[in-house]
């Protein structure tokens, strides 16, 4: 399963969001399984078409995620995950 741990700032909105494990093949299928627990969730993460936000950066074993649009890198079963939602504005 994929270890995911998210950035402080979801938790504001989520506050049981905590760092898992999800069982997922691909981030589209992370995505899908969090929302799952935390409805809600993928709206901050995805836009209305499923693709990450501008301001959401996935990170797959330190590399950032290279689909964006539709979510399809792989997911190994000990992969790391870190889903980061930067803050803009001045």
């Amino acid at each position: 399963m994929a270890r995911v741990t998210f950035t402080a700032h979801l938790s504001r909105y989520f506050p049981a969001l905590a760092d898992r494990e999800v069982e997922a093949a691909s981030v589209a299928e992370l995505v899908r399984a969090l929302d799952r627990a935390h409805p809600g969730l993928a709206s901050y993460l995805v836009d209305e078409r499923g693709r990450l936000r501008q301001h959401v950066n996935v990170f797959v074993d330190g590399r950032a995620v290279r689909d964006r649009e539709r979510l399809a890198d792989s997911l190994t079963g000990d992969a790391r995950v870190f889903v980061a939602q930067a803050l803009s504005g001045g």
